[in-house]
């Protein structure tokens, strides 16, 4: 039980959906396998459809793990590329494999290292980004986000109800107070952010959409 959804409703959701095979049915069992954090099933199908109504040409990510979620967001593209960014080795490795065995080498690139050394380093625009990173650190990626976001660009944060601990103190574990403390501060700041028009969904951990709007320009004579 994550505290989020009721269990029974939770199991229909995942139920409901189709299942994967091949590849990342593959990805999925390796993952739980080996105790590696993606994106629920759900949340999964909520990055392809997004993916695919924002008519998305550019994904940056945050937080590649073995590359399950790049893979799906590429796959929603038609001729897109999703750049990635993860600081574990051994995940920039297994995800190099997935990619290849999925052919999307040519379109899904991966820097390896630290994302808030990295994101400031970025210039390009992103019609679409993925964060699902350090839980604690949403806050230090979001101003190079922002800025890496396109006008009538969309930003994904995921884990955002942190099983529930973010929500209600009842939940919280006591090695993770600072953490849902600082996840506390993020989604108020993204919900009262002058640029974004946020919303909350209680799927997966929680998963925060918020949108960018155009730039504000004063006429002037």
């Amino acid at each position: 039980m994550n505290n989020i959804v009721n269990q029974a409703v939770e199991a229909y959701i995942r139920d409901v959906l189709p299942k994967n095979e091949g590849l990342l049915a593959e990805m999925e069992n390796f993952a739980a396998l080996h105790h590696i954090p993606i994106v629920h099933r759900e949340v999964a199908k909520l990055l392809e459809v997004i993916t695919k109504i924002n008519h998305t040409k550019a994904v940056l990510e945050v937080g590649t793990a073995i590359g399950y979620s790049s893979i799906i967001m590429c796959n929603a593209m038609e001729d897109g590329r999703v750049l990635t960014i993860e600081k574990r080795k051994d995940m920039v490795e297994k995800a190099r494999d997935y990619i290849q065995k999925a052919g999307l080498e040519e379109r899904i690139d991966i820097l390896h290292g630290n994302a808030e050394e990295i994101l400031p380093q970025l210039h390009r625009k992103f019609d679409l980004i993925f964060l699902d990173a350090a839980k604690g650190q949403y806050m230090e990626f979001l101003s190079s986000c922002i800025h890496l976001l396109e006008e009538e660009g969309v930003l994904i944060s995921d884990n955002v109800l942190y099983k529930g601990m973010v929500a209600s103190n009842a939940y919280v574990i006591r090695r993770k107070k600072t953490i849902v403390k600082r996840m506390r501060t993020y989604l108020d700041h993204i919900m009262h952010h002058p640029s974004l028009t946020s919303c909350l969904l209680p799927i997966g951990d929680g998963v925060a959409i918020s949108y960018k709007g155009k730039e504000v320009k004063t006429w002037k004579k």
